[in-house]
């Protein structure tokens, strides 16, 4: 028979060993978690000289997203490892078994490890960043999120894409280097084509001083591109810099019109011409 002070210390080392200790090893977890998620943020992250700083940037959020999101997943193992041992639970048996259970699922698993390998050579190549522009699989966006396993892209409408990172296949990336202006406008035929290209090079220039902030190559009008059924197709050709391409575009457009309309110049359309015999 058990006196009434051992029931109650039997008692206590239950409620220290399967209530408290788990409670505590979960919060101690969590509040390493915050700790390093802090001092990845802290962190200084030497930069490639050849990067300009936004690259930079770009490519330490990604590295410390990666971290964060590793360190989650090492956490979280330990902290399960930790607590089924607070309930006499054998792991080391349990591993084992699950050691030989992942030799059989090894063979399901090839995609996955494809894609884990493939995320490291896309983090170690800088193919790209969170925050980039890209296209691969036929989808465009921003790159929202990267993990070792999906790529995940936010496209114009809005629509997120989770693509796995072993299927992206060839991408390309909009963020890198500068990016080609190219507007064309028409005139009828009847028209002046030097003085329409007069034209054109004084909205290109009153662009380029309004955008020089983003103008790596100064536009200019280039001249006759096309002959189309309705007109003469002029083109004004430059570059900007990545992603501030379509802004000049459109800004360069309108003027051009707003120019050409103040000259006479109307804008072509398709006409039939029919001769009556």
């Amino acid at each position: 028979m058990f006196s009434w002070n051992e029931i109650l210390s039997l008692e206590q080392l239950a409620i220290v060993s399967y209530v408290l200790k788990p409670v505590l090893i979960i919060l101690a977890m969590m509040i390493l978690r915050r700790l390093l998620n802090v001092l990845i943020n802290r962190l200084k992250w030497p930069g490639n000289g050849k990067e300009s700083g936004s690259l930079q940037e770009k490519r330490r959020d990604t590295i410390k997203g990666l971290l964060k999101n590793l360190f989650k997943y090492v956490l979280v193992f330990i902290t399960a490892v930790m607590v089924l041992e607070c309930f006499r639970i054998p792991v080391m048996a349990i591993l084992s078994t699950a050691g030989i259970v992942g030799v059989a699922l090894a063979f399901g698993a090839q995609s996955l490890c494809k894609d884990i390998i493939t995320g490291f050579f896309i983090l170690l190549e800088d193919q790209y960043y969170v925050g980039e522009y890209i296209e691969a699989q036929g989808v465009a966006g921003f790159v929202e999120q990267f993990n070792l396993r999906c790529t995940y892209l936010r496209d114009f409408d809005g629509r997120l894409h989770i693509m796995p990172n072993g299927n992206m296949g060839l991408v390309t990336n909009h963020n890198r280097g500068n990016r080609r202006v190219m507007v064309e406008i028409g005139i009828p035929y009847e028209g002046d084509i030097g003085k329409a290209l007069l034209i054109l090079q004084k909205s290109c220039d009153a662009i380029n001083e309004e955008f020089r902030d983003d103008i790596r190559e100064a536009i200019n009008a280039i001249g006759v591109v096309d002959l189309t059924a309705s007109g003469i197709s002029l083109r004004m050709l430059g570059q900007s810099e990545t992603m501030t391409q379509w802004k000049i575009e459109r800004a360069l457009r309108q003027k051009a019109l707003e120019d050409l309309m103040a000259a006479g110049y109307e804008i072509p359309y398709p006409q039939t011409k029919v001769s009556m015999i």
